[in-house]
């Protein structure tokens, strides 16, 4: 209910934002007409329409945004005709003999059938193709988890409830709209006036959005700062989480019982395993570990739970890594098959691209560690990264109720090296930052613009855990692409440890880049991704570690230049 009524007020709030200023001429249109017969009719075919296109445009493939493209250049044409039968009797007349069955529909002023209910419905889905709005906040969740899980009825109803929110606030503009329109009938006369006005209107509409203006300009300018009004609505309702655990119970207290094994069927793939079950596993001491392979958190947890498989595998221990994807890429199997291989993860792992299991869990952090007992319950949890002397002896406890004798003793040392190293613990380090506008905070390039290539500039300074970009690129919300040669992204970070998750072009081809520190290669402070100069490759979708400070964890500006276009960037972390 609160993810609902979040998406609500997020449409409601969309009326503030200048991408609706498009559509508006069309919903005014039917302004001095019964609301029940045409506002609501009107709103309604829109909002459906815009949650079916957004869903197949989210989660469909290029082939949904191509028959959306098709589908707005007939929407234009219509609400074209519209606008011209707006402007002129003997015009709308002339234009309508061929299209009777359309065009005097959703004319105004069409004998007979000015209130029809299909003609503003009709003209609802027009307008319900064209519409893009502004993806702030609360749209960018949407339309990310709706890429991340897939098409599903809950998908489509968090958009629909959007899309509900914008037709309440746009049903309160046309409430008032119709009773400023009536008012000037009857103390102007002007009802002739205000019928071509409209039509004026509704043709500078067809215009801007021909032109792009609805995804372009309108995009990068905010007329009301609805970002941060979603931003703060976020940060009510769903707090950031933070990584933490149960306090495990000391030496001869019983573990409490937190839950009972869920259902491992949600599994897409099985890698270095056949599939299993809870059923299966009776008798067996069960760790699940929920990761993904871009999460740097998840990268340094690995090294312990491989060595907890290697040691206590034969002593009744089965570890499952459940690998819930966070960006779209960690959904093709072949990309994660390599990073196990590259990771050297041996235990069995369950692509989770559905979230089922995760949903089953009810799990809400990467990386998440389960520890299930002999019986299939689950008796202890841990999220975040750390806890590893605590993991173990849970491990050695549930494993000794299960009867088993002999265990080794001491506590692993994995000695992980690289990305995979601990954490510098520097509580002053920069936050975790994300490039794609859905989640992005700190951007110095200026306003965004969705889904639209454009050229940014960087400034020529930076506050500490401020960056940008330069150059042309096309931000997403999940990522930023670069489309040309040359492009830059700066970063004024703290940490001793920079990583950054980055994706070749959509044909593959590798994307050199070149990284300086304050200006200059880094040289004893490269990432394991780069060389002394500073020059590395994005060769596959992954974390690249791109600096790692030799000296302490001090604040530098971060600078990576692209030598050739294509690349996608998704992700800093800091270590």
């Amino acid at each position: 209910m609160i993810v609902l009524l979040l998406a609500y007020l997020g449409g409601v709030l969309t009326i503030l934002s200048p991408c609706i200023l498009p559509v508006l001429p069309f919903v005014f249109a039917r302004a001095d007409r019964p609301f029940m017969r045409n506002g609501l009719p009107m709103l309604a075919g829109m909002a459906l329409t815009f949650a079916l296109v957004a869903t197949l445009a989210a989660v469909g493939g290029g082939w949904a945004v191509h028959a959306n493209q098709y589908g707005r250049v007939v929407a234009l044409v219509v609400l074209a005709f519209l606008g011209l039968t707006l402007l002129s009797t003997r015009l709308a007349e002339w234009i309508t003999r061929p299209f009777v069955a359309l065009g005097n529909k959703l004319s105004q002023r069409s004998a007979g059938d000015g209130d029809s209910v299909w003609g503003s419905i009709g003209l609802g889905i027009a307008t319900g193709l064209l519409w893009a709005p502004c993806a702030g906040p609360i749209l960018g969740l949407l339309l990310t988890g709706a890429a991340l899980k897939g098409a599903s009825v809950g998908t489509t109803l968090l958009l629909l409830v959007y899309a509900a929110g914008a037709a309440t606030s746009l049903a309160l503009a046309l409430a008032v709209g119709g009773r400023v329109f009536a008012l000037m009938k009857r103390s102007l006369g002007a009802g002739e006036w205000v019928r071509r006005t409209l039509g004026v209107l509704v043709l500078c509409g067809v215009a801007a959005i021909a032109l792009g203006v609805d995804t372009g300009l309108l995009t990068r300018v905010s007329l009301a700062g609805t970002n941060r009004i979603e931003q703060k609505l976020i940060d009510a309702v769903r707090p950031v989480p933070t990584a933490s655990a149960e306090p495990a119970p000391q030496a001869g207290q019983p573990l409490p019982v937190e839950g009972t094994f869920p259902s491992l069927a949600g599994a897409t793939q099985w890698l270095n395993s056949a599939p299993l079950a809870p059923a299966s596993l009776r008798g067996k001491v069960v760790l699940v570990d929920f990761w993904t392979y871009s999460c740097i958190n998840c990268l340094r947890s690995l090294p312990y739970v491989e060595a907890w498989y290697q040691k206590y595998k034969d002593h009744g221990l089965v570890i499952i890594g459940v690998h819930a994807p966070e960006f779209a890429f960690e959904k093709d199997p072949a990309n994660v098959a390599a990073a196990v291989k590259r990771l050297g993860v041996t235990y069995p792992v369950a692509l989770d691209d559905d979230y089922a299991i995760w949903q089953g869990f009810n799990n809400e952090y990467w990386p998440a560690d389960y520890f299930i007992d002999a019986q299939g319950r689950i008796r202890h949890h841990y999220f975040g990264e750390g806890g590893y002397a605590e993991g173990e002896d849970v491990i050695r406890r549930l494993l000794a109720e299960a009867g088993q004798t002999d265990l080794p003793g001491g506590y692993v040392q994995p000695g992980a090296k690289g990305a995979q190293a601990a954490s510098s613990g520097d509580a002053m380090r920069s936050p975790e930052t994300y490039v794609g506008y859905a989640r992005a905070e700190d951007f110095a390039s200026g306003p965004v613009a969705h889904d639209d290539a454009f050229v940014y500039r960087a400034p020529a300074t930076l506050a500490t855990n401020q960056w940008a970009l330069d150059g042309r690129w096309t931000v997403h919300p999940q990522d930023a692409t670069l489309e040309r040669a040359g492009g830059r992204i700066t970063y004024r970070f703290r940490g001793r440890d920079l990583h950054l998750v980055l994706g070749p072009g959509t044909d593959g081809r590798p994307v050199r880049f070149r990284v300086t520190l304050d200006g200059k290669a880094p040289g004893a402070d490269r990432g394991m991704d780069t060389d002394a100069d500073g020059n590395g490759t994005v060769t596959s979708q992954r974390l690249y570690q791109l600096v790692r400070q030799a000296h302490g964890t001090g604040e530098r500006v971060f600078e990576i230049t692209f030598l050739d276009p294509g690349v996608h960037a998704y992700a800093f972390t800091f270590g």
